[in-house]
């Protein structure tokens, strides 16, 4: 994809934010929970002095923003002034070369991964903001799409049914909860979830990788009956492909997942094996822009849904807004709806979901900034890298 200025990319600035709010619930997961709410953002910025603003995965474990702090500031941003790259993604394919001897001996493959793909994120979105026209018409000119259907995602078990009336109330028609903290439970919750669903609604669960193979063999059916939307990731991403196989025979509902996948390889087999019905690929945990558009397109055109997959602050989501608007198909956007102050100060406008459509911004690039006043309160380490 050849679309930046002919003058290219050179970088001049590079800026980190570090939020951490905390919360009165926790986000539970089958691995364990999310006890505060984090985020990482970067502004960028040329030599010219366009910016762009993208944002680094860090919610779990709790701390590990910390670590990508130091890694962008150590091992991404030295490199990354030292080019001049044609558009985003030849900067994203030369800096994953660049940093794939640091990757390998340090074993920071996620953490260096997920640097990347936010450094990508902001170039696409400096790119867009150059261009004067929203990141979804940069990336697909025809796209003419300016609202996604959206989900509430991540309702603890113990706690859903309140939670959907309040994402029903705030305008979602999907809802998304955690599963996988015993079967008994498990389907309770689902008996109790699904006497309250409403004509049209939906209702997915996400297993968080919660099961072993002899374990799943037994809740996927189970669940499946309860006319779910998907069951996501009931085993561990990097199960063989005959579990999944396996899994997606005996399953009524779809199986989704992706979020825990990283690399043109990874998506090509899960693709390829088409076990998943729903693809969910995480921009911020690898690939950026560059990457997951190329797998998100791939999905589509094999006859899969893509679903980003976004937990994060508002910036993320509108870029997982931005991405599935200019990807196109059925899927739906991610939208968590537990507590967290730094969704919607992080990313003005914030416009919220009505009945069920989460109404894009229409600026250039990603549409929205951060609002650095109001999110003062929050800001526990500010950083600026130059040449």
């Amino acid at each position: 994809m050849s679309i930046a200025p002919s003058a290219g990319i050179r970088l001049g600035r590079i800026e980190t934010f570090l939020y951490r709010a905390e919360v009165s619930e926790a986000v539970k997961t089958s691995f364990g929970s999310i006890p505060r709410r984090s985020a990482l953002l970067l502004r960028v910025e040329d030599v010219d002095g366009a910016h762009g603003w993208g944002e680094i995965w860090c919610n779990f474990p709790p701390f590990s923003a910390d670590n990508k702090v130091n890694l962008m500031e150590t091992v991404v941003a030295p490199p990354a002034f030292a080019g001049r790259y044609h558009d985003p993604a030849e900067a994203w394919q030369t800096l994953t070369a660049k940093t794939r001897r640091w990757s390998i001996q340090s074993g920071e493959h996620g953490p260096i991964a997920a640097c990347l793909a936010g450094l990508d994120l902001a170039l696409w979105d400096m790119t867009a903001r150059r261009a004067n026209i929203p990141l979804r018409r940069l990336l697909n000119p025809a796209c003419d799409k300016d609202t996604v259907k959206a989900y509430a995602s991540g309702l603890n078990p113990d706690t859903a049914v309140a939670t959907v009336q309040r994402a029903r109330e705030a305008g979602f028609r999907a809802f998304k909860v955690k599963v996988a903290f015993g079967l008994d439970q498990d389907l309770s919750v689902l008996t109790r979830l699904g006497a309250e669903l409403r004509d049209g609604e939906k209702l997915m669960v996400d297993a968080n990788q919660g099961w072993d193979m002899p374990e799943a063999r037994i809740a996927v059916p189970r669940l499946a009956s309860h006319h779910l939307g998907w069951i996501e990731e009931p085993i561990p991403a990097d199960s063989p492909a005959e579990h999944w196989a396996e899994l997606a025979m005996l399953s009524d509902a779809p199986l989704a997942g992706g979020e825990n996948v990283a690399g043109f390889a990874g998506f090509a087999a899960l693709i390829g094996a088409g076990s998943h019905k729903v693809v969910q690929p995480d921009m911020l945990k690898w690939g950026g822009v560059t990457g997951c558009f190329a797998v998100a397109r791939r999905a589509v055109e094999n006859g899969l849904v893509y679903c980003p997959h976004w937990l994060g602050s508002g910036l993320g989501l509108a870029a997982a807004a931005q991405l599935l608007a200019a990807v196109g198909g059925t899927g739906l956007l991610e939208h968590d709806v537990m507590e967290n102050p730094l969704r919607e100060v992080l990313a003005k406008p914030y416009r919220g979901v009505r009945d069920g459509i989460f109404t894009l911004p229409g600026g250039a690039g990603l549409g929205v900034e951060p609002d650095l006043e109001a999110g003062k309160r929050w800001l526990i380490d500010h950083r600026e890298f130059k040449p």
